[in-house]
């Protein structure tokens, strides 16, 4: 018993030691979603420049969308918009924003100001969608597949760096099963 006291400051050194080495190789922007793999959630908000327009899942085109939430009080979101307004142009997918938990004359003003990337941009000024999403703070951005599911979820600031590495693979592997389950459904 006394030679087991005597390691117990060395074994508790190891354990610590292996729990240190277990946080240092995560990946400190991975922020797993418990939705990925399941269906966007259903919403009923307002279109941020046209107040009196709903917007719900219906409204959603098909085919791939990236959904990326965004608020003027938001440092980040300033810093990855002109990465957005370079890649709303590409036909694989729609683009559409959730303006979170902000002000909508501020929302607005931004968008006039740094222009709109956007397909539609969806109001949520209580931030009842983005706690629907899960999300922590702005910007965040999900990438939804042709059946409408949640298949990754970034936070962070997206650039090219970001996208060519996490999004661009993504992309490339849905297109693939689209392009497959188009193929069986006729043949």
């Amino acid at each position: 018993m006394n030679k087991v006291i005597r390691f117990l400051p060395l074994i508790l050194f190891v354990l610590l030691g292996i729990l240190l080495f277990r946080g240092l190789s995560l990946d400190p922007n991975a922020m797993p979603s418990a939705l990925e793999g399941k269906k966007f959630p259903q919403f009923s908000l307002t279109e941020l420049q046209q107040q009196s327009k709903v917007l719900t899942t219906a409204d959603f085109q098909p085919g791939i969308k990236l959904v990326n939430v965004w608020a003027t009080w938001c440092p980040g979101c300033k810093y990855e918009h002109p990465f957005l307004l370079k890649i709303a142009n590409d036909k694989r997918f729609a683009l559409y924003g959730v303006n979170y938990k902000d002000e909508r004359g501020e929302a607005l003003k931004w968008l006039q100001q740094y222009k709109n990337p956007y397909q539609f941009t969806m109001f949520d000024g209580e931030g009842k969608l983005g706690m629907d999403l899960g999300v922590y703070g702005a910007p965040e951005t999900f990438i939804v597949d042709h059946n409408n599911q949640i298949r990754k979820r970034f936070a962070g600031i997206l650039d090219e760096v970001v996208w060519q590495q996490q999004f661009e693979p993504l992309l490339k592997q849905l297109q693939q099963e689209y392009q497959d389950s188009q193929a069986n459904t006729q043949g």
